[in-house]
């Protein structure tokens, strides 16, 4: 059975990113009259788009990195990435003075790709799901002797991201509902298991586009599965399995999944830049689109102050503007 986090090691993850990842903020669009609830339910937005790397990656990628030994970190560092946590590895192999390499799909955005190989980073590209990219990297790992750091299924990865729980906690001590997209669950292992452990009254609710909803689906099953993999926006939330070691933490930590498809998370940018003024990526607004769309429901509504976690703003300039002028009424999308 997949090994659970405990309160300890996400507080001796805060200990180690502590002065590389930043403690960033948790804005109240309640104060932009925006939001439309009443005062003691305000929205708040949990701005890892503002984190080193533009997304919340650092924090697991340098809580892992940072616990191998030294002679596993010389060896170099390798990992399979959609972007983000290829872009955050590359941040911590240059902090670290390693080697890196990056498998990504051939579909990821230039402006990941740029920015990982404008700190070093060697990247190769595989396919367009995790799986392709793992055994990719898998291999090349094997024949270069490299160490791997996975993006989102190692106990050490998740604890990293469950910081974002500690800080949230610290930040907004009221809060009762919490708001984390699900790509292949490390972020949200690392938030639930932090915030469960310390305050097990609020609820944690995960979010994933309704074309690649593998979470759901496994949870129906009882254990991961695979789905096929449906094209969306939200490209950092596309992979077609999770984890064994996330989906343990989800069963064990998170109450409830819904699905959002691109229309709603295309509105839910566009409701982001308006109100707050935010550069998100389509898979850190999907909270977003989640929090806005049970806000208008009388039984789903938060009865206190929600938090919706955008977990980055890697997104490319002309897609981000198409985004924002784009008429949702006549919208046609992929996952639509």
């Amino acid at each position: 059975m997949a090994e659970l986090l405990s309160l300890d090691q996400v507080r001796e993850a805060a200990a180690r990113i502590r002065g590389v990842a930043r403690v960033t903020p948790l804005l109240e669009v309640r104060d932009l009259q925006a939001w439309g609830g009443p005062d003691d339910a305000p929205l708040l937005l949990k701005c890892e788009n503002l984190q080193v790397g533009g997304a919340f990656k650092i924090r697991g990628a340098f809580n892992m990195a940072s616990s191998l030994s030294e002679d596993a970190r010389r060896a170099g560092l390798l990992t399979y990435s959609s972007g983000n946590h290829g872009l955050a590895l590359a941040l911590t192999a240059r902090r670290l003075g390693v080697p890196v390499v990056i498998v990504m799909p051939t579909t990821t955005p230039a402006v990941k790709v740029d920015g990982a190989r404008s700190l070093g980073a060697e990247v190769l590209f595989e396919g367009t799901t995790t799986l392709e990219r793992k055994a990719r990297g898998e291999a090349e790992a094997a024949r270069r002797g490299m160490t791997i750091v996975p993006p989102f299924d190692h106990i050490n990865t998740a604890a990293g991201q469950g910081t974002i729980g500690l800080e949230i906690l610290e930040q907004r001590p009221d809060v009762t509902r919490v708001y984390v997209p699900i790509g292949g669950g490390g972020l949200i292992s690392g938030v639930a298991a932090a915030i469960k452990l310390s305050r097990p009254s609020i609820e944690v609710v995960g979010v994933e586009p309704t074309g690649t909803a593998r979470m759901t689906a496994s949870l129906r099953a009882g254990h991961p599965v695979t789905i096929p993999i449906t094209p969306g926006i939200a490209d950092g939330l596309l992979a077609v399995r999770p984890g064994d070691i996330t989906f343990r933490h989800v069963q064990a930590f998170v109450d409830r999944i819904v699905t959002i498809d691109d229309r709603a998370i295309v509105a839910a940018l566009q409701w982001i830049f308006r109100t707050a003024r935010i550069v998100s990526e389509p898979s850190g607004a999907i909270t977003v689109a989640a929090a806005l769309a049970e806000r208008a429901s009388a039984s789903l509504a938060p009865r206190g102050a929600a938090v919706a976690v955008i977990s980055g703003g890697n997104v490319e300039p002309l897609s981000f503007t198409e985004y924002l002028t784009c008429d949702l009424a006549t919208l046609r999308l992929a996952a639509t």
